[in-house]
């Protein structure tokens, strides 16, 4: 892993509260304006800049992106975003009540990912990437973090508590949703001790979150490579910011699935159906407690669905949310392609099972299932083999806020 320190820009302390906002890509436009309301400096403004435009403007209109700019632009001359003195790599904080997480930000090198040392486990698609690439180039910068991930490396592990426990962070906030955040600046010797860890330590980092920001990253920094005749590899627009967690430290909840017909199914034979694939009892638990086992919520009764583990199978098939699509979504219920198809929603698991149930209580839907979640050794594994993962088979919580430190490319 190359890794190294940034001269970025950053909130002052009495600003970060209001600056710092929601991954773009977890809020549609309308969530979106509703949160920025009456914020000026929350960085939607920047990330979605379309909520500042008329409704009859598209999210991708050329003028999107030209706002955005103005808009980071008076940001930094305001003085609500400053630069930094010099280089630094920070540590980040999260507190979600029991659970907590500390992840070092700092940027990665766009040659690591091209070359498979930053591992994928998604594909992208096509009309995003494009939005994030056009606005990373017209701001000339990566305003949102990518979430990656290592294997546990006890040196670097000790190094970063050891400054979490003895130093006072730059920033400790509380984000409306209840979330906390803190950061610490590393001194200088600290991070060139770490650049030199992740040098020789850290082998593969893999993607958790961020698929389209790091792909995005990653184009911007190959074009302006090929348009700089005097390219030298350490252009600033050769690294993109990102935030890398120790993987024993993470915590992913389950992507819930909801249908909202039962493709020509009459309600008792749905149920006949399915106990034919699965094990089926219906005992009114509504989360499944291990893997290869997932609970149905039909007919206002929960019901629990096992399977036996598949035999010589590669790390995709063997995911319960892609047995569940290759046994029952796909034959049974008609959803070919859940990246495409009306027919299917995923709801985070954040929301909980009591809105699988409104969903179908409501009639909007026909039948929901509460997933048991994938682990981090199952996406290393499928990252690894160059394999593919089912869409929404993983939703890492808490989400990374943008705006508390900012990457510039020149």
């Amino acid at each position: 892993m190359q890794l190294r320190s940034f001269q970025g820009l950053v909130p002052t302390p009495e600003k970060a509260a209001d600056v710092a906002a929601v991954p773009y890509d977890v809020v549609n436009r309308a969530e979106s304006k509703a949160l920025a309301a009456g914020n000026p400096v929350n960085l939607l403004h920047v990330d979605r800049a379309e909520i500042d435009l008329p409704d009859s403007v598209g999210d991708y209109d050329p003028q999107v992106y030209q706002k955005a700019l103005e808009n980071f632009k008076k940001l930094q001359s305001d003085g609500v975003l400053v630069r930094e003195a010099g280089p630094c790599m920070y540590l980040y904080r999260q507190v979600m009540g029991d659970h907590a997480q500390t992840g070092l930000v700092a940027v990665c090198h766009i040659e690591d990912y091209e070359k498979d040392i930053i591992r994928k486990h998604e594909k992208t698609r096509k009309v995003k990437e494009d939005d994030r690439t056009k606005l990373v180039d017209t701001l000339s910068a990566n305003t949102g973090p990518i979430f990656l991930t290592y294997r546990d490396q006890a040196q670097i592990s000790a190094l970063t508590k050891e400054h979490e426990k003895e130093d006072k962070p730059i920033y400790d906030i509380t984000a409306p949703d209840g979330i906390r955040h803190m950061v610490w600046r590393l001194p200088v010797e600290t991070c060139e001790e770490l650049t030199k860890l992740f040098d020789k330590k850290v082998p593969l980092s893999y993607v958790a979150d961020g698929h389209h920001r790091s792909a995005s990253a990653a184009r911007v920094g190959k074009e302006r490579r090929e348009q700089n005749p005097n390219h030298t590899g350490q252009e600033d627009y050769n690294w993109f910011l990102s935030v890398l967690f120790p993987a024993s430290e993470l915590k992913i909840l389950p992507y819930n699935r909801a249908v909202k017909d039962l493709n020509g199914h009459t309600l008792e034979g749905f149920l006949h159906v399915v106990g034919a694939i699965f094990s089926m009892d219906p005992n009114g638990k509504k989360v499944p407690d291990h893997p290869g086992q997932a609970c149905m919520y039909y007919g206002g009764v929960w019901h629990t669905l096992d399977w036996k583990p598949l035999e010589k199978a590669s790390p995709v098939e063997t995911l319960d949310v892609s047995i569940l699509q290759s046994r029952l979504l796909a034959p049974v219920l008609g959803i070919d392609d859940p990246r495409t198809s009306e027919k299917i929603d995923f709801i985070g698991g954040i929301r909980g099972t009591a809105e699988l149930e409104k969903l179908v209580d409501s009639g909007s839907h026909k039948v929901a299932f509460s997933m048991y979640p994938t682990t981090v050794d199952q996406l290393m594994a499928i990252a690894d083999a160059g394999e593919i993962m089912p869409p929404k088979s993983t939703w890492f919580e808490p989400k990374l806020r943008s705006g508390l430190f900012i990457h510039t490319l020149d």
